[in-house]
């Protein structure tokens, strides 16, 4: 099965007020409509001064609204129509006079007035001077916005400012802002639970430059940890070595070999109610570590190598009523393996997916994964993005919580 977007068709009102940081919103449009959601532009007089409005109707296909007394649909009042049709707002970039008129009420211009009547989550991104945005006044009117149910505020970045200074007050970058937007509208049905997931490869180390590995990348385990962030679990992600950002809030320890992996997992596991386990641990390592670089001679080479802790077999063994699940890549005779590895290491649940497939595996963006589940049954699913596969993983893991756990509370 296919999982939607929680974008997918949802009505999100973007607010663009006069910062250099304008020109940014652009292609925040054009990530939200990537995720099949209709986005709508409204704009302070100030900040058509930096990004004309054509340029955000040229990209969002919708007429821009910027003026109270030239409403963009004949026979609406435009501040209300819009209000009521919109899922969600983000004003981005927020400046310290935009926040200063939604903290006060104040409504005398497009953005301020349609901010009145919102009735829907909404999200600030405040982007100005450091100095502005250390002070006072603009400080009282962040702890007043915040205080107001629905309205939720992301830190400003830091960094060079438009005027030379460095500090903070950058508009946090288009990806960050999409990823709370998608939050912001994703059902909280995992508040009140822990989830621990690995993710990546490990590295085995031969000597100082050389190491035993393979090829995962962590983008599966990275958008489980997301997913799970998004519907509102506190979640601890350890990776091996990847290239990724750390997904937002959400708390991330970084290790490099199996051993550091299982000591690490097995220190938070006792706190843990679902653990997603989706790490390419090595499962060998060599015997000997050189101190030095081994030189090239281009004689013949032999390692001896000793086995890693089985970490997802001592989970299984000490699970309990937690829910557990593994990851199972295969080149052939996948149900037998995945199969036999679900009853071996006493899983609830393993994702298993053959390597070499098209769009799948190591890497790709994509997935085609089977679900095998405790008590013989099996999923086949369509091809679809890590994300949405992290989803219907999460999905899945909702049917095997405890009563008491699948209702958001923890011990």
């Amino acid at each position: 099965m296919d999982r939607e977007s929680v974008l997918c068709g949802r009505t999100v009102l973007l607010g663009v007020s006069g910062g250099i940081a304008a020109y940014k919103a652009v292609e925040l449009v054009r990530l939200l409509q990537k995720q099949d959601a209709h986005v709508r532009v409204v704009m302070t007089q100030a900040a058509t001064k930096f990004v004309g409005p054509l340029t955000f109707e040229a990209v969002s296909g919708e007429p821009v609204y910027h003026d109270m007394w030239k409403p963009v649909d004949e026979g609406s009042i435009q501040h209300i129509a819009w209000a009521k049709e919109a899922d969600c707002v983000v004003i981005a970039p927020a400046t310290a006079n935009t926040i200063a008129k939604l903290a006060h009420g104040i409504a005398d211009n497009a953005l301020s007035t349609l901010m009145l009547a919102i009735n829907c989550p909404m999200l600030l991104c405040p982007s100005m001077n450091a100095a502005m945005l250390a002070h006072p006044a603009t400080h009282a009117n962040l702890r007043t916005l915040a205080e107001r149910p629905g309205v939720h505020i992301m830190a400003s970045g830091e960094g060079y400012l438009a005027c030379g200074d460095l500090g903070s007050g950058r508009l946090p970058e288009p990806p960050d802002i999409l990823d709370r937007v998608a939050w912001l509208l994703t059902e909280k049905d995992f508040a009140g639970l822990r989830v621990l997931v690995t993710a990546g490869p490990t590295q085995e180390k031969i000597d100082p430059v050389r190491f035993v590995s393979n090829p995962s990348s962590g983008r599966m385990g990275f958008a489980v940890a997301r997913a799970a962030e998004h519907r509102g679990a506190d979640v601890t992600l350890i990776t091996g070595p990847v290239s990724l950002p750390d997904p937002l809030n959400v708390r991330v320890l970084r290790v490099e070999s199996a051993e550091q992996m299982a000591r690490a997992v097995f220190d938070h596991f006792p706190q843990s109610d679902v653990v997603v386990k989706s790490a390419a641990v090595s499962d060998y390592r060599p015997v000997e570590v050189c101190g030095q670089k081994i030189k090239g001679s281009r004689s013949q080479l032999s390692l001896t190598l000793a086995p890693n802790p089985d970490i997802l077999a001592q989970l299984g063994r000490d699970k309990k009523d937690r829910v557990l699940v593994g990851f199972a890549a295969e080149t052939e005779k996948l149900c037998e393996h995945a199969c036999e590895k679900l009853e071996k290491k006493n899983l609830d649940m393993i994702v298993a997916n053959l390597i070499g497939a098209p769009g799948s595996g190591f890497a790709a963006a994509t997935n085609q994964a089977t679900l095998f589940l405790r008590g013989g049954r099996e999923e086949k699913l369509a091809l679809m993005s890590k994300d949405e596969l992290a989803h219907v993983i999460l999905d899945r893991v909702l049917t095997f919580l405890p009563e008491e756990k699948a209702a958001g509370r923890t011990e």
